[in-house]
């Protein structure tokens, strides 16, 4: 999001996004996310779009109120770029990729080396509490999914 804008305007806009990233309100932050977003919108129209793209992902983690050292490892895309360079690096010298199932099996061969390097996650005792809240918020779209196909079906019916 940052790229789409001149670096004259990235630090003020990037001390804003963290500033909403580290909020513990997620209402609090999403709507600092959505006028940040507006305001950019006039001026730099890609940068505006970008940052609504993935809007209400980046909050996933204040949204289920997640916080502390593992809200601050979750984060961080890190761990996931190196497992992305690891598969990289396991599967560059071969020349003819013969089928989609040779792709597959190069890359679980590529993520079973990364995993070697792997340590553990810092903040890893809130993991059950990240579970928690991962299957309370699905049972809540659950619950809202289901009763809105009831009330489309009754309408269709009607």
């Amino acid at each position: 999001m940052l790229d789409h804008l001149p670096d004259r305007d990235r630090p003020q806009v990037k001390a804003r996004l963290r500033r909403a990233w580290a909020s513990d309100d997620h209402a609090l932050a999403l709507d600092g996310l959505r006028v940040l977003a507006d305001e950019l919108e006039r001026s730099y129209p890609g940068a505006a779009a970008s940052l609504r793209e993935g809007l209400e992902e980046t909050l996933t983690l204040t949204r289920l109120e997640i916080g502390g050292n593992l809200k601050r490892t979750l984060q961080s895309t890190n761990p996931i770029e190196s497992m992305i360079e690891t598969v990289r690096r396991t599967s560059r010298n071969v020349k003819r990729w013969q089928s989609g199932d040779m792709c597959l099996r190069w890359t679980a061969a590529g993520m079973l080396e990364a995993e070697r390097q792997f340590r553990r996650i810092v903040g890893y005792p809130d993991l059950a509490k990240l579970a928690v809240a991962v299957e309370r918020d699905l049972a809540t779209h659950n619950t809202y999914n289901s009763t809105r196909n009831r009330e489309a079906a009754t309408l269709a019916h009607a």
